[in-house]
Formats: C-alpha cells, structure tokens, sequence
C-alpha cells in the first residue's frame, strides 16, 4: 500500500481555509438575510430575530467547515488532524443548536474541543506520548525535549482558550461572543504560536542533525 505524498499549500490559501468559516459565520450572524435563502429547508418558521442570527450562522458555519475540511483534503491529499476533530465538533454541536433551537450548544464547542485539546496533550504528556507531532502534521521538526516542552505549553494555552470562552459565554450577548468566536480566538493563538518561536529555534532538529541518525 502507497501513502500519497503530502503537497504543501500555500500559506495564504491555508490562512483562508482556516479563516474563511469563521468569517462567514460572522457575516452570517450580522446578516442572516444574506444566507436565509439557502438555509431555507433547514430553518424553523416563526423564528425570533436573534434565534434566526443564532440558526442561520450555526448552518452557515457548518457547511463552510465541511467545505473548508474537503478543500484541505483535496490540497494535502491527507486528512488533518485538529481541522477534522474541530469539523466533528461542529457538525455534532451544531447540530443540537438546530434540533434544541438552543445556542448553548454552539457556544459550548469550543470550551469543549479546547478541553479535549488540552486533555489529550497533557495525559499523552504524562504517559510518554507525544501527539502534538501527528497534531501539527509533521509541520516542525524538533527534538524530544523540545516537543515536550512545546506540548506542555500548547496543553495549557488550550484550557486558556477554554476558560475565555466560557468568560465571554457568560458575561457577554451572543453578538459579541459570535465577534470573539470570529475574531479573538484566532488571533490569540496566533500570537501564542508566535511568542513558540525561540523555543522552537532552540530545539528544531536541522536536516544535517537528521543524517547524522543514519
């Protein structure tokens, strides 16, 4: 059996594959008029404004992902990691949004998937199993003390993002929650992976490194 080589994509593509679900859920939540008419089938009549905003952003978001997760698929020629344990997520939470008409199902994912992140980091930590590796597809190259050390600091930057969303969950309205889902995840971890760099600097494992072992 062959293993298709993974393809890179580029990193402006990826930026909107990633972003581009997100977006759409923000627009859809401002503007749920613009989406209605494709959701039409799926949406209960009689519905409030807010409860349309909360539906047609939910559908919206779910079919982007789905999307989202098939182009990656068809680009890489692998199935990533997170962005398929994340599209699970959405289509299951989402899912009882739409069946409950309730948005605490949507709001609850990201505190739960986060969770789960932070969980099966720091136990597979524990027991001497290192998943941020297959997690990030190989992207780095580092050595075991190093992925160990970044493990540890992804794990908790994970039960961070956790904690915000329930924050915001509960102290704020839906509107801004959908904008801090939208706009303050993504650039928090963002500037997380970036602040990564010396660590990851002082542990990359160089290709010369790598020939030495054979």
């Amino acid at each position: 059996m062959t293993v298709s080589p993974k393809k890179k994509v580029n990193p402006l593509l990826k930026f909107v594959l990633e972003m581009g679900p997100l977006g759409l859920f923000f627009l859809a939540n401002s503007k749920p008029a613009l989406f209605t008419g494709l959701l039409a089938p799926a949406l209960p009549a009689g519905l409030t404004p807010e409860k349309l905003a909360i539906l047609t952003s939910t559908g919206v978001l779910m079919v982007s992902v789905v999307v989202a997760l098939i182009a990656s698929r068809a680009l890489t020629r692998q199935w990533p990691v997170m962005p398929v344990v994340t599209a699970v997520a959405v289509l299951f939470f989402g899912g009882l949004t739409f069946i409950f008409q309730d948005k605490l199902f949507i709001q609850l994912k990201p505190t739960i998937v986060n969770g789960l992140f932070g969980c099966a980091l720091l136990i597979g930590l524990a027991m001497n199993k290192l998943l941020l590796p297959a997690a990030l597809d190989s992207v780095l190259h580092l050595d075991e003390q190093g992925w160990r050390k970044l493990t540890l600091r992804w794990g908790l930057f994970f039960f961070v993002l956790a904690g915000l969303n329930e924050a915001v969950r509960l102290t704020q309205s839906w509107d801004f929650w959908a904008g801090f889902k939208s706009f303050g995840i993504m650039p928090l971890t963002v500037i997380f992976a970036l602040s990564q760099t010396p660590l990851i600097m002082k542990h990359e494992v160089k290709a010369e490194d790598e020939k030495e072992h054979f």
